[in-house]
């Protein structure tokens, strides 16, 4: 099979797997594994700029979170899961432009089965380090609504950051069918959520608005730009979006660890705004780049 990664430089990465670092085509889990039985698993993804990694304890602190809301028997000490982040990038050289997915399953079972009382070996921290940009176009993209409702807090909670992914995956399926890049997801109301991979703003008259993080994860980004907004004397306002919003919005952009902040050219095929990407959208960019520059935990090395 001819596989082409890409990036090529990710062919001979080291990957943090239960302790040891071991080649990328070595690393693996048991078939035991949680993660394998039932994605049973808390993960987070985070980025490397300039010799630091951006807002490094909100995603540990979120981690924590959603380990405890899962019932782990037992979470990693802070500074083991920063050590080792910190030998996975030293021992691939990596100090910029590099994205990291930190994933920490519920560990290995005596035999197979959903009983959390069968993982008795500890859990499993996975570091994959990658180089890899932003995923999205600097241009901007294009986005189609998807059939699949977002989960409910009533059924799974989206304030966990587990490893259940069915739910954005069938949406993300529905994307590439329509050859666009991701699909918003409504909630079960019918209001917008998130897109399958990211959070959601719009611009309307001057106005930032983003939905309710109600069915969706509040994430780590979409946090910041809240906060940059208002630092930045923006208006801002929480609520519930319709898609007639959604179409009829001037602006619109996703946030999140992946792709930072992409500019949303179309959605369902009408043009957002003048389908080009806006001056709110430009100056959130700005600003949120300025904070990329400036702060995270410094490598140690």
């Amino acid at each position: 099979m001819d596989v082409k990664l890409p990036d090529p430089r990710n062919a001979d990465i080291l990957v943090h797997v239960g302790g040891k670092l071991v080649p990328r085509d070595a690393a693996c889990v048991s078939v035991f594994d949680s993660s394998v039985q039932g994605g049973d698993a808390v993960w987070e993804g985070l980025r490397v700029y300039r010799g630091r990694i951006f807002q490094l304890d909100e995603h540990l602190d979120r981690l924590a979170d959603s380990a405890k809301a899962m019932a782990f028997a037992s979470i990693p000490p802070r500074k083991a899961i920063k050590q080792a982040i910190f030998d996975t990038l030293q021992a691939n050289g990596m100090r910029d432009g590099v994205h990291i997915r930190l994933t920490l399953t519920r560990g290995k079972k005596t035999t197979s089965g959903m009983d959390p009382r069968l993982n008795q070996y500890g859990p499993t921290l996975i570091v994959l380090a990658e180089w890899k940009p932003p995923v999205y176009s600097a241009d901007g993209i294009r986005l189609v609504t998807s059939a699949v409702r977002r989960n409910t807090s009533q059924c799974l909670d989206s304030k966990i950051h587990h490893n259940n992914l069915i739910n954005n995956i069938l949406a993300k399926i529905e994307a590439n069918v329509a050859g666009v890049d991701d699909a918003v997801m409504l909630d079960i109301h019918g209001f917008v959520s998130e897109t399958n991979a990211t959070n959601i703003f719009f611009v309307k008259r001057g106005v930032l608005l983003t939905p309710h993080a109600d069915s969706c994860l509040p994430g780590i980004t979409r946090g910041m730009v809240i906060e940059l907004a208002r630092a930045n004397d923006i208006p801002l306002v929480e609520r519930n979006m319709s898609l007639a919003e959604m179409y009829a919005a001037d602006e619109m952009f996703t946030t999140g660890t992946m792709g930072e902040l992409s500019p949303v050219l179309q959605v369902d095929g009408r043009a957002i705004g003048d389908g080009a990407v806006g001056p709110v959208t430009r100056r959130m960019q700005s600003l949120y780049r300025r904070r990329t520059e400036h702060e995270g935990e410094p490598l140690p090395f």
